[in-house]
């Protein structure tokens, strides 16, 4: 198999946090801070990071709220994002195919 392909892979989704953030999203409509936090066990200014870079990509919308007093940040993935998720994990299984052919 060619390498062309892994090379291929979207390197803002392909490390671990954004792929786990990513991964999650596309299972809701939004998710707070707090729950992507607790599922990807990231810390605050780690989460915060990787997210900040998923939205300058527009894979992800962040919305800042507060809920009473208290702040809230929830998280939604965009269809820009979704479109690159797709892509991502037909770029995956390419892979895995080309390697079973071999």
């Amino acid at each position: 198999m060619s390498h062309k392909k892994i090379l291929e892979l979207d390197p803002l989704i392909h490390a671990p946090v954004r792929l786990a953030v990513i991964s999650l999203l596309v299972t809701v409509e939004s998710a707070s801070f707090a729950f992507l936090k607790e599922s990807t066990k990231a810390t605050d200014g780690n989460l915060s990071t990787h997210l900040s870079k998923l939205e300058k990509a527009g894979y992800v919308t962040i919305k800042k709220t507060f809920k009473g007093k208290k702040p809230h940040t929830s998280c939604a993935i965009t269809k820009k994002g979704r479109d690159a998720f797709v892509s991502y994990l037909n770029n995956m299984e390419e892979i895995v195919l080309s390697q079973k052919q071999e």
